[in-house]
């Protein structure tokens, strides 16, 4: 697991969720904002990700890769709720969450994330995003060569170009030592939920498009939110796949604007 920050329990308190082969760690910049600004916030690291002490090659479904999320959800306080926010495929885990922990969640806000609506199969999948892209991957055997892969990452060479090609050259040094293989068969069941009108009983879902994005490109954020209409959204125009790295505190500014619509 990531970390808590904030000694109080104020109103405001954010759990940001992380994407594939990424950590806690990657929320640097926006929780050192959020500090500073008095708010609450914690970050976790999903099975086998970050500092997670679970190979992620044995790591086999949603559930399992969830798992630390949903523990910090159901250790909650009563009548305790949080901001939930997902990048990328940890949009999955949001969802997730809005089906498992309704009463434990005020608002959930995708960023350049996967956002199905449980129940749908027109949505797209982000696990589909790059097919026929599978040179640009490196593979990990933990069962052995001769069975499906357990694990990827992108090859070094192509990380900036996806992930970071607007980002700062020392987070893209700083993600280079700690990106990890993602769990591909936990992945595979990600995005199809079964349909669940609790999901629905969180109307603030708010969905943060980026406009440079060379992973989620824009026209299939949009057609996300097509699939499933959102409270609000926003457009950061400079970022690429990682906006917290490339545009912190406009991605700070509208998290902030976001969430205070639950002060109205």
């Amino acid at each position: 697991m990531g970390g808590e920050s904030g000694e109080d329990d104020p109103i405001i308190h954010f759990v940001f969720v992380h994407g594939a082969s990424h950590g806690a760690w990657c929320w640097y910049k926006i929780i050192t904002l959020l500090d500073a600004a008095g708010f609450k916030s914690s970050t976790v690291d999903l099975t086998g990700a970050g500092i997670s002490l679970t190979d992620s090659n044995t790591v086999f479904h949603s559930d399992q890769y969830n798992r630390p999320l949903f523990s910090l959800l159901s250790d909650l306080p009563p009548f305790h709720k949080v901001i939930l926010v997902g990048h990328s495929i940890g949009g999955a885990s949001v969802t997730e969450a809005l089906c498992k922990f309704t009463d434990k969640i005020s608002m959930a806000i995708y960023i350049t994330a996967s956002m199905v609506k449980p129940g749908s199969i027109s949505s797209p999948n982000l696990l589909n995003i790059l097919e026929g892209e599978e040179e640009i991957h490196d593979y990990t055997f933990g069962e052995g060569t001769d069975k499906p892969p357990t694990g990827y990452i992108i090859k070094e060479e192509f990380r900036r170009h996806y992930y970071y090609n607007q980002s700062p050259l020392e987070d893209i040094t700083l993600s280079s030592k700690l990106l990890r293989p993602a769990p591909m068969r936990a992945f595979q069941d990600l995005d199809k939920l079964p349909p669940n009108p609790k999901a629905e009983n969180v109307p603030r879902v708010v969905y943060i498009k980026t406009a440079k994005d060379n992973i989620i490109d824009p026209m299939r954020q949009d057609q996300m939110v097509e699939n499933w209409p959102v409270f609000q959204m926003y457009v950061l125009e400079e970022s690429d796949h990682s906006p917290f790295f490339s545009v912190p505190t406009t991605l700070f500014d509208y998290l902030l604007h976001a969430v205070s619509s639950l002060q109205q």
